[in-house]
C-alpha cells in the first residue's frame, strides 16, 4: 500500500524532540493534523503549518533551509 503522507520542513521545531521535519496527509485538508516525522507528536493543524510557512523563517539561513527542504520534486 502506498504511503499517503508527505514530509515537509517547518521553521519551528517539534516541542517534544526539536525536529523540523513534519508529516501530513497528501490530501492537505486544512484540518489535517501535522505530526513530527521523528517522534510522531501532534504539532499543529495543516492550515496552521501553512501560516507558519507563509510568515517565513526567522533568519536568512533558516529561509535557505526551508526553500531547499520544501522544494517540489
Amino acid at each position: 500500500m502506498p504511503d499517503l503522507s508527505e514530509d515537509f520542513r517547518l521553521p519551528v521545531g517539534c516541542p517534544n524532540c526539536s525536529s523540523h521535519r513534519m508529516r501530513v496527509s497528501q490530501v492537505h485538508n486544512p484540518d489535517d493534523k501535522v505530526f513530527c516525522a521523528s517522534c510522531n507528536t501532534h504539532v499543529c493543524l495543516y492550515h496552521e503549518a501553512q501560516e507558519i510557512i507563509r510568515k517565513g523563517a526567522g533568519s536568512e539561513s533558516e529561509a535557505l533551509l526551508e526553500e531547499a527542504a520544501n522544494r517540489q520534486r
